[in-house]
């Protein structure tokens, strides 16, 4: 491999919003193809980038020797499949979330990983917002003691994607109509399980969880309002996942963490919902778009009893603004998802051309996924405990 690692965007139209991100990195990545079956995206990549390779077949792309590794941003359900493949051709792979949707194609994919040597990350990018990775410093420096509670949600009304102009169904309409669980929980938990160290060596780990989920409602009405009473979207009983799933999570140590997950409910979006308690202190997170998000300590930020006030999480900054946001500021916020779009290809790049274990390796990526196919199994069984299964055995 030469200096850049030669990458390929395999997904044309969500790859797209990497574009910027791609840029500010140019020095240590290469943008060699892009992979899609849609010849439209195809002719919009070769405008942006001239020169590109350009693919209408993954089984072509992973021919190609002039590629290193790809970033698959491709339908959530096909990800794990399409990883173990390009990993047996030889390639890293960059996934979007989440990395597996059965327990079975988690074992596939640590296998491929394990056999084959090479780097598989998962590319969450929520990890790299502002202030979860100030919450991350706070939390390994043990600012907030010991961590006994989480919360996290992840609050958005995707029922627009759903559906084809025709009304026909996209694959997250199939998704949400096949499936109850708690459907999209990496976002979300994702940050928490780094706040908490789950899966470090000597660290906490997630033991069970239990999922119970809400009347399915708001996708009928929505289909029935757009597409009319007749339309098959519109009859009760055709969506499978509840409106809003609720999944708790006990850890090995004795911490509870707290999962919301709503795609379909009618209100204003809150992708960020995060909160921490420990016994020294604690973090919440925003709640809408341009609210502060705040902590408490009771060794830095002291108060009357009975009077202590929340504080701005920003005015830890000066001493727990992560390094890399102190470095990338500017060039992370003209990216995606507060700029975790950025540092998510940064860190995938980097540990490939350090030959060291990302940030999200396969072991992170394969047991958060789990909760989608461990909440399903809780739902099935009127919110029954589940055991997490152990991916690291041997480990």
């Amino acid at each position: 491999m030469g200096n850049k690692v030669r990458l390929a965007v395999v997904g044309g139209q969500r790859g797209g919003a990497f574009g910027s991100a791609l840029v500010s990195l140019a020095d240590t990545v290469e943008l060699a193809a892009v992979c899609d079956l849609n010849p439209l995206v195809l002719v919009d990549w070769q405008s942006k980038y001239p020169g590109i390779a350009v693919f209408d077949s993954f089984d072509k792309l992973l021919d190609s020797p002039t590629v290193d590794a790809v970033f698959l941003a491709t339908p959530m359900l096909i990800h794990a499949r399409q990883a173990v493949q390009a990993l047996r051709a030889g390639k890293h792979v960059l996934s979007e979330v989440i990395a597996a949707h059965t327990i079975e194609d988690g074992w596939e994919l640590v296998e491929a990983v394990e056999q084959t040597g090479l780097t598989y990350m998962m590319a969450e990018n929520y990890l790299f917002t502002r202030e979860n990775m100030m919450v991350q410093q706070l939390a390994r420096a043990g600012e907030f003691g010991e961590i006994t509670y989480a919360e996290c949600g992840y609050i958005h009304d995707c029922r627009n994607l759903f559906h084809h102009e025709d009304g026909s169904l996209t694959w997250r309409g199939e998704y949400i109509r096949d499936f109850n669980g708690a459907p999209y929980p990496t976002h979300s938990l994702g940050p928490v399980a780094k706040w908490l160290g789950i899966g470090d060596e000597g660290g906490d780990t997630f033991e069970e969880l239990v999922t119970m989920n809400a009347n399915s409602r708001a996708s009928v009405a929505y289909f029935r309002e757009r597409f009319g009473a007749e339309h098959p979207g519109a009859q009760p009983g055709f969506w499978r996942q509840g409106d809003t799933s609720s999944t708790l999570i006990r850890t090995k140590r004795g911490a509870l963490i707290s999962l919301r997950v709503d795609l379909q409910s009618s209100r204003p979006h809150n992708m960020v919902h995060y909160g921490l308690q420990g016994t020294k202190g604690a973090y919440m997170g925003p709640r809408f778009d341009g609210e502060t998000p705040l902590i408490w300590q009771e060794t830095e930020i002291a108060g009357e009893k009975g009077h202590e006030e929340w504080h701005p999480l920003w005015s830890c900054a000066s001493k727990w603004e992560h390094p890399l946001w102190r470095e990338w500021s500017a060039e992370a916020l003209a990216t995606g998802h507060g700029g975790g779009d950025l540092f998510v290809l940064q860190e995938f790049v980097t540990a490939v051309r350090e030959r060291r274990r990302p940030l999200v390796d396969v072991y992170d990526a394969v047991t958060w996924s789990s909760v989608f196919p461990l909440s399903v199994q809780s739902a099935e069984a009127g919110g029954a405990p589940v055991r997490f299964v152990d991916y690291r055995q041997g480990k």
